[in-house]
């Protein structure tokens, strides 16, 4: 809202709908308007958040009766998003646009300031804004929770490192913690990916489970069984008895795998090669069993953030957490049991 009130006047003439519509709060109502309207323009260019974008795009889909968007707007040709990972919606996306002409972009900003873009058509990593007003400061992520911890500048970051992000901007934010770590990717130009949020991961045994080691585990089992993934989160199975602990994934599929135990079987693994804690953790279930895996009805994901009233661009799906709140909302709504 504070970046549609604040364009300028001649991008009104090149934007749809038009911006009454865009500010209603109503989340349900203002989907319906959009894409009622939006049918029947000649869309050559999309942006927003990737959840509520598919939304949008499936109600326009299912008021026109049309398989795919090119059929609808046989000129889109361009898609900026940003807020979530890409990563598990870029299937849907190429379902909803089957065209190689596609061009996505990335963009990496926030109400508190615009911090990154994608500069590469090959590759996904975003060129940090260093001339935006903003002077950043880093937290290595194993500091996170120290009393005094030390910050680090842009001649101090190396690649390959998570780190929180603290910015001051000239518009009066004083050593904020926007809640995002990233890793750099280069030094020279400043490049950098985002890999998950500081609230965000499952260390409930040490295994020290990030956002980006989810994804990437969740990438490798749909590229292997066919899958692909609508929503999905996952949360601490505490230890009981004798039993071990491990990991309660919940996921909404578009498509389902073709073999839902190996999907399982290739989330662990990956997850394994990707983070040597959670793999020292699996040995011999020792300290973690294998994930249990959830699937979820078309439809849960969207149902408890109407529950919990959080429909729209701002609100997003936690994808980690390192207690079971919502894991166990969802379980109970998935029972039909009042949350």
């Amino acid at each position: 809202a504070v970046l549609l009130k604040n364009l300028p006047l001649w991008a009104e003439f090149y934007r749809t709908p038009e911006l009454a519509i865009t500010l209603i709060e109503n989340y349900e109502e203002k989907i319906e308007k959009i894409a009622q309207i939006t049918q029947h323009v000649n869309v050559t260019a999309l942006s927003g958040v990737p959840t509520w974008n598919i939304v949008l795009a499936k109600r326009i889909l299912e008021i026109t009766g049309k398989n795919n968007l090119l059929e609808i707007w046989p000129n889109l040709e361009f898609y900026v998003h940003g807020a979530v990972s890409f990563t598990p919606y870029r299937d849907h996306f190429k379902k909803l646009i089957p065209t190689d002409a596609m061009y996505y972009m990335e963009t990496y900003n926030a109400s508190e300031g615009f911090f990154g873009i994608q500069d590469q058509s090959d590759s996904e990593e975003m060129l940090l804004m260093l001339d935006y007003g903003i002077f950043y400061e880093f937290l290595p992520i194993e500091k996170l929770f120290d009393e005094n911890p030390q910050t680090l500048l842009l001649d101090q970051v190396e690649t390959d490192a998570n780190y929180a992000l603290i910015i001051s901007t000239n518009s009066g934010l004083w050593r904020y913690m926007i809640g995002d770590t990233v890793q750099f990717t280069s030094l020279s130009p400043f490049r950098i990916r985002i890999t998950g949020r500081t609230k965000h991961f499952i260390n409930a045994f040490g295994e020290e489970v990030i956002v980006d080691n989810s994804e990437r585990a969740l990438k490798e089992a749909c590229a292997q069984t066919g899958a692909i993934i609508r929503e999905y989160t996952a949360a601490p199975l505490y230890f009981e008895g004798n039993q071990a602990g491990g990991h309660e994934w919940i996921i909404e599929f578009e498509k389902k795998p073709d073999e839902f135990e190996r999907f399982v079987d290739l989330l662990d693994e990956t997850l394994r090669k990707v983070n040597s804690d959670y793999d020292a953790k699996r040995f011999k279930d020792m300290a973690l069993k294998r994930p249990t895996v959830h699937i979820a009805v078309d439809g849960t994901f969207y149902n408890w953030l109407k529950m919990k009233g959080k429909l729209g661009g701002q609100h997003k799906v936690p994808r980690l957490a390192n207690n079971r709140e919502y894991v166990d909302e969802i379980l109970m709504l998935m029972n039909g049991v009042e949350v």
